[in-house]
């Protein structure tokens, strides 16, 4: 069973992600700031991060190559609500995707 972490502060929208892909037999975890995710990643180990762009207490795309370079193995989808340049987009080639909101269910699938 592939463990996925959200970290988002939208709480509802991390609720509704978690419910479809508890469903599909995930096993689901939300933080809602970068600091409560950074801890769940240590103690989970997940095999997805979905992570916003835009929290409380910093920006998501700033850690996301940090993030895959200390876990490498970890599949890592930004969810933007704002177009990201396209600088920004080539900066992390095919090692981390990105997802725009407003985002479907599917296409979240479609990252994991």
């Amino acid at each position: 069973m592939k463990r996925v972490l959200i970290i988002d502060d939208e709480i509802d929208l991390c609720m509704l992600i978690q419910s479809y892909l508890s469903k599909k037999n995930y096993e689901v975890h939300t933080a809602h700031s970068l600091k409560d995710g950074f801890e769940k990643i240590e103690s989970i180990n997940p095999d997805v991060l979905l992570l916003d762009n835009n929290l409380p207490d910093g920006m998501g795309w700033k850690e996301a190559d940090n993030l895959h370079r200390r876990f490498p193995s970890m599949n890592i989808t930004l969810i933007s609500a704002f177009e990201m340049p396209k600088d920004l987009k080539m900066q992390f080639n095919s090692s981390i995707h990105i997802l725009e909101k407003p985002i479907s269910l599917n296409d979240i699938e479609k990252y994991l």
